[in-house]
């Protein structure tokens, strides 16, 4: 791979871009909040490699941050997509697909009597905390402290711009401590329309931590409890960790949960599924978007969650996962090098010990995209099921140089 050698075209485009966009980037994908040597600006996706503008080639363990399960441009889900362009996208109602869809995830998911379809991960959390306040005439929600569940300003981690008004319906817990769950309701006095999680904990520059069952399963009783429904924000984990929701194999079903990212393998769609005694609730709520109805994404979705099924897609992750975890390991161990990997081996996080200030990982980092490997230094990467044994294996051979980096400076 001939990598970084040339970043011309990059560079033209971030100086452009800084005179016509605020910031010369925004958001998740601002590429001047990673350290020194990452593109802004890509050409093209296959399988699980990337191209930049520059023509610089990467295995992609980032997956887009998430929308792509199936690996790049995958021929079945882009035959259905191009198929239904050639008939239209927005048209003046939607396709056939919307209808098929919705019946597709009904018997995938088995808390999913009803579907409401939105754009983005935010789209989705918000309408259910409507639906939920819609059902319980109460405010409150409960969510976990530092989690993610959108940019919408209830839930954007940067405050600026919003008002306290928009958050002060709004209590934290600590994820995994019922007891902080307990004196959330209290201090809410009982007036709970719901409790937010996600399936487990992947906040941004830590390590994540999986769900305690026990955990899960006391969040159902309390909802059950106190009459608030129970809402399981499977925005980022949704059909990486299970075929249906997230928490299915705990035993434990949400009243509502809130899907996006990998539903239709990087076309834009967001999903919310719920309960049947909620229909009513979520018929009398008003969202809507000029774009919520293409066809095109829910053709691309129908495609996507067949594809899974058919490809044993989750079985493939967690090996090419498994694969990448304990390279990892063995390479820390024989560099005598403390690392964490925590999280799902389908999306992995790796931290290094006494590193709070990401010194560590972030040389880590620039080391492996210097030499093919796309991983982030403060996000958990993303495993597809079109990375194959020898593609991780690649990618520890990149990784090879990083521990070795590491060894040299900071021994």
């Amino acid at each position: 791979m001939s990598i970084n050698k040339n970043n011309k075209k990059d560079s033209i485009l971030k100086n452009r871009a800084i005179k016509v966009i605020p910031g010369g980037m925004y958001g998740h994908q601002n590429s001047s909040n990673l350290p020194d040597g990452y593109p802004q600006f890509m050409e093209s996706g296959k399988g699980c490699k990337i191209w930049d503008v520059d023509g610089n080639e990467y295995i992609d363990l980032m997956c887009s941050y998430g929308p792509i399960i199936l690996g790049h441009c995958h021929h079945k889900v882009e035959e259905a997509a191009v198929r239904q362009q050639n008939l239209g996208d927005c048209q003046n109602g939607p396709s056939k697909h919307m209808v098929e869809l919705a019946e597709k995830l009904e018997n995938i998911v088995k808390h999913c009597n009803w579907v409401i379809f939105a754009k983005n991960g935010t789209d989705s959390t918000t309408i259910c905390l409507m639906i939920a306040r819609a059902a319980s005439k109460n405010d409150k929600v409960l969510v976990a402290k530092g989690a993610y569940h959108g940019s919408n300003t209830w839930c954007t981690p940067i405050k600026t711009g919003t008002t306290l008004e928009e958050r002060k319906n709004i209590v934290e817990f600590i994820f995994n401590d019922l007891d902080s769950v307990d004196e959330a309701i209290h201090k809410s006095n009982n007036q709970i329309a719901a409790i937010l999680v996600s399936p487990f904990r992947h906040d941004s520059g830590f390590d994540q931590e999986l769900v305690d069952p026990i955990f899960a399963k006391g969040l159902r009783e309390r909802c059950d409890a106190i009459g608030a429904a129970l809402i399981l924000d499977d925005v980022r984990c949704g059909f990486r960790l299970n075929y249906g929701s997230s928490w299915e194999p705990l035993g434990v079903l949400p009243d509502l949960s809130a899907w996006s990212k990998a539903i239709a393998n990087g076309y834009p769609i967001a999903v919310v599924t719920g309960k049947e005694y909620l229909r009513k609730h979520a018929s009398e709520i008003y969202v809507t978007g000029s774009f919520w109805f293409s066809a095109v994404a829910m053709a691309a979705a129908c495609a996507t969650l067949e594809a899974l099924y058919q490809e044993n897609s989750i079985s493939k992750m967690e090996k090419a996962g498994r694969l990448l975890r304990d390279g990892l390991s063995q390479q820390a161990e024989n560099y005598g090098i403390k690392i964490k990997q925590t999280g799902p081996v389908q999306m992995p996080y790796l931290s290094f010990e006494n590193d709070s200030d990401y010194h560590k990982i972030n040389l880590f980092c620039t080391e492996a995209i210097k030499r093919g490997a796309f991983l982030h230094p403060k996000h958990n990467w993303f495993v597809s099921s079109s990375h194959t044994e020898s593609d991780i294996n690649d990618v520890l051979r990149i990784t090879e140089y990083s521990f070795q980096r590491i060894y040299e400076n900071f021994r």
